[in-house]
C-alpha cells in the first residue's frame, strides 16, 4: 500500500523518463537514436568502452546515482525492446514510497517473471570491472529469457 506522504506511482512517467535517459546516453556516446532504437546492442562497445574509463576511485555520490539511473535504463530498455518485457508497479513495504517498478516478462518456460533492473545494476557493481553484456546476460538468465549453458555438455 502506498504510504499517505507519498505521491502514488507514475508508471507512464516513468516509462518515458527511463526511455529518455538511455536515449540521451546513446546520443552523448555517438550512438545515433535511431541505430539505437533498431537495436539497443549497437550500444554495447560505446557503453563499456564509457564505463571502463570511469574513474570510480573518484565518484562522489551523485556520480554514482546518475551512473546506476544511466544503467538501470539501458538494461529495462533492452530487455523490453529485444524480448517484449514491459514496466510494472508492484507494492514493497519496505521502500519509502510504499511501492517499487519493476521490469516483467514471460520466460522461456511460459512463466511471468519480475526483476528489479536496479538489482541488476547494484550486482553488476559487486562484481568489478562493470562488464555491459554480463549485466544484460543476469538480467535475461534472472528472466529465464534465456538458458543457461549446462557445462557437462
Amino acid at each position: 500500500m502506498v504510504r499517505a506522504s507519498a505521491p502514488g506511482p507514475d508508471l507512464n512517467g516513468w516509462i518515458e523518463e527511463g526511455r529518455r535517459t538511455i536515449i540521451d546516453v546513446a546520443d552523448m556516446l555517438g550512438v545515433p537514436a535511431d541505430v539505437y532504437t533498431r537495436d539497443p546492442l549497437s550500444l554495447i562497445p560505446a557503453l563499456q568502452n564509457y564505463v571502463s574509463r570511469l574513474p570510480f576511485n573518484d565518484f562522489e555520490q551523485s556520480d554514482w546515482v546518475t551512473l546506476h539511473s544511466d544503467l538501470m535504463s539501458y538494461v529495462a530498455d533492452f530487455l523490453i525492446q529485444r524480448h517484449g518485457a514491459r514496466w510494472v508497479v508492484v507494492d514493497d513495504p519496505g521502500a519509502s514510497r510504499g511501492y517499487r517498478y519493476v521490469v516483467q516478462a514471460e520466460g522461456l518456460d511460459g512463466e511471468l517473471r519480475r526483476i528489479d533492473p536496479a538489482d541488476i545494476v547494484m550486482a553488476e557493481f559487486d562484481s568489478q570491472p562493470v562488464e555491459i553484456t554480463r549485466m544484460l546476460a543476469s538480467a535475461q538468465l534472472a528472466l529465464r529469457l534465456a538458458s543457461e549453458i549446462d557445462e557437462n555438455g
